[in-house]
Order: C-alpha cells, then structure tokens, then sequence
C-alpha cells in the first residue's frame, strides 16, 4: 500500500441506471478489489424504487401498491425510495486502509452534505441521515466488508416526492421529507452530485 493509492478517490458520473444493475457491479467491485484498487465514488440516479435493509420490517411499508418494485439488500437502515431527480452516491472506500471507523464515515457522509446545503441541515443520534427543519432530505446506508464499504447515500434534489407517502422513510412513521429544490437551492442532481463528491473526497484525504 503506498499513501498515493490511499489519497486518490475516482468520480464517476453514471446517469440512469437500474437499482439492482448497479448493486451486481458494487458487489463486484467489493470483492474483487485489493489493497491497491483506489476508491471510487459513483454518482447516478434509479428508475424508482423501494429498497430495505438487511433488518429492515417490512411493515413500514409499501401501504398500498404503486407498481414500485421493492428489493432486499445488505446495507444497514429500513425501507427508502429511490427514483429519479434524487443524487445516489454509492461509496466504494475501504476505511481499513485510511484508518476509518464505521461511525466516523457515517459521520462525514453527513457533514458533507450539511456542507453542501450551506450549513443547513442536522443530524439525529437515533436515524442517520441529513434534516432540515425536521424534514429528510438525505438517507445513509452502507455495508461493510473486508474493511471496504460500499452503498452510500441519496439526496433528494428534485423529485417526485410522493412515493415515499406509501412507506414510514426510514422505518419511522409519518417522517417527511424534502428535496433541496424546496429549500430554495437551484442545483440539479449532476451539479450537486459533482460539488459533493468534491467534499467527500476532500475530507476522506483528510481524514
């Protein structure tokens, strides 16, 4: 392992991809990358969507059938929505080789987007993920193995909000949610994928 290997940090913009086409290449690339394989952050967005975590319940939902496909996967949370007009940041970092707890990743997953909305935003000891005025407006999930994490985070920029009305986000009935078009930022899902990929990689070397 050389420090260059550790400091470098690969951003690709992939546009629409289909859920379960881009969890095959993030476990792929999980298991097959080594000690020399530079970490990679891939920004895209889903056709929508319903993913739980590994102990998600199901009873939060979906309430009633909106023709939405749901998918079991290993991250950690419960139940989300992806869908299209929201930033998905999947995190292919291994935080053995740059000293990185779980917590403290989870924890820069979350300042960087409270960066990236100008300070606004807060955090919650019980729920990670990134509130604004009580509403969600970022989610985290990630899985861990060998030391390398992948999954990541999805920000909700500009989108059709209402199918998450059919499940409890996050596994808390009744929680809203927002999107940073509703907080009165102007940015569109590749420009805000690209200034928080810039802020991620920059507290990762710093970390």
């Amino acid at each position: 392992m050389t420090s260059a290997v550790a400091e470098r940090v690969g951003v690709s913009s992939l546009g629409l991809v289909p859920y379960e086409d881009a969890l095959k290449e993030m476990r792929r690339f999980t298991a097959e990358r080594d000690a020399a394989t530079p970490d990679e952050l891939w920004l895209l967005e889903h056709p929508p969507v319903y993913t739980l975590g590994l102990a998600a319940d199901p009873s939060h939902g979906p309430k009633i059938d909106r023709g939405i496909p749901v998918v079991q996967v290993e991250r950690g949370g419960e139940i989300t929505y992806h869908g299209p007009g929201q930033l998905v940041m999947y995190t292919l970092v291994d935080l053995g080789r740059r000293g990185i707890k779980v917590k403290q990743f989870v924890r820069l997953l979350e300042q960087s987007v409270i960066e990236l909305l100008d300070g606004r935003g807060e955090v919650r000891p019980d729920a990670p993920g990134v509130y604004v005025d009580g509403a969600k407006v970022a989610a985290l999930g990630i899985r861990v193995s060998r030391g390398c994490a992948f999954h990541g985070l999805a920000l909700n920029v500009d989108m059709d909000l209402s199918p998450f009305g059919a499940i409890d986000p996050c596994g808390y009935p009744g929680l809203a949610v927002t999107q940073t078009r509703d907080l009165g930022f102007d940015f569109g899902v590749a420009s805000a994928g690209e200034r928080l990929a810039a802020l991620l990689a920059g507290r990762l070397e710093r970390a």
